[in-house]
């Protein structure tokens, strides 16, 4: 659903009708994605859920981090597909809210637990209690995480501490209770974490995240490997650059890289979050029940284009290449 009459970029308002080469639009969950290239209209996104309105009926959901960002958006979609959605995070109040506006729309029931993923005490407390208001879940998304940019030279032990509490221990802390209990009532389950395009590779100036990161995924595919005798399935997405309000406002809080983000991402834009609630969904789903250990890189592509030795030649003119072409032909010998 795209803003009514027009779209605001910066303080100019820029009227519909009229094609303009840069764009902003917004979807149900009030995210916006930029495009400004030329290729952005052949990978427009569909904001509509992929699976049936039934995908989900009778399955209960927990999802960490659920209040906002990411989190809302993969409830709010296995929501609108009959899931009975347990939303967690710290922040009760906005959880009552997010779980009151998602029942609202798809009728079906959303309750709101309060959590600390990186206190063990706290998350076998919201277990229990997701036990008690809606049962064993059929699908678990690891959801909550931290970040921020930092040169790693001004990271402090407290700083660094505060990520990988969030990040790797609250996902294993959520992780094993929850596997523990559906292991001992023998009931299966979908497990689903969120982790980074980075988590394979490092980055500079993420450190922390990206070592936690990285964590989660040998965690989802060690249990994926031991724990599918159970029933139980892991898998992983790595979202590119998804333009929330929490991660951006922490992650490009100048609004300084955002277009060179876009420029390096072969699909010309970045991602919604209607896209990443639909391949969740469908990896939590009974269609992918033989997929176990994944890690789905969700990027438009900005991870090749960043490891290709030769990619940055996408610059080079069709008159600069008869010339290189040229001098490549009259070279002789090695």
């Amino acid at each position: 659903m795209a803003m009514s009459a027009s779209c605001k970029l910066g303080t100019r308002l820029v009227p519909r009708l009229f094609f303009s080469p840069v764009r902003q639009l917004s979807h149900g969950t009030q995210v916006m994605y930029q495009a400004d290239s030329p290729q952005s209209a052949y990978f427009s996104p569909i904001p509509k859920v992929m699976l049936s309105p039934d995908a989900f009926h009778g399955k209960v959901a927990f999802i960490t981090g659920g209040g906002t960002g990411l989190g809302k958006g993969m409830a709010s979609a296995l929501s609108s597909m009959g899931a009975e959605c347990v939303i967690a995070s710290r922040k009760l109040d906005v959880l009552k809210q997010t779980a009151e506006e998602i029942s609202s729309k798809t009728g079906n029931k959303v309750h709101a637990i309060q959590c600390d993923v990186r206190d063990p005490a706290s998350v076998s407390d919201a277990v229990s209690q997701l036990i008690d208001v809606a049962g064993h879940p059929s699908v678990i998304i690891n959801n909550a995480a931290g970040n921020f940019i930092s040169p790693s030279e001004r990271l402090s032990a407290n700083a660094f501490r505060t990520i990988t509490d969030i990040v790797l221990n609250g996902t294993a802390f959520v992780t094993l209770e929850i596997g523990k209990q559906l292991i001992k009532a023998k009931k299966g389950a979908a497990f689903l974490a969120i982790t980074t395009i980075y988590a394979e590779t490092g980055s500079g100036f993420v450190m922390p995240s990206a070592s936690a990161k990285a964590g989660v995924e040998a965690l989802c595919k060690s249990l994926a490997a031991e724990w599918g005798r159970y029933g139980l399935r892991f898998n992983v997405i790595q979202p590119g650059p998804i333009k929330t309000k929490g991660a951006f406002s922490r992650l490009d809080p100048a609004g300084k890289f955002e277009k060179e983000m876009i420029q390096r991402i072969p699909c010309g834009r970045l991602g919604t979050v209607e896209e990443i609630a639909n391949l969740a969904t469908y990896l939590c789903s009974d269609y992918a029940s033989w997929i176990t250990g994944a890690v789905i890189r969700f990027d438009g592509g900005e991870y090749v284009q960043m490891a290709g030795e030769f990619n940055s030649l996408r610059k080079v003119t069709n008159e600069e290449w008869n010339m290189m072409e040229e001098m490549i032909r009259k070279t002789k010998g090695s």
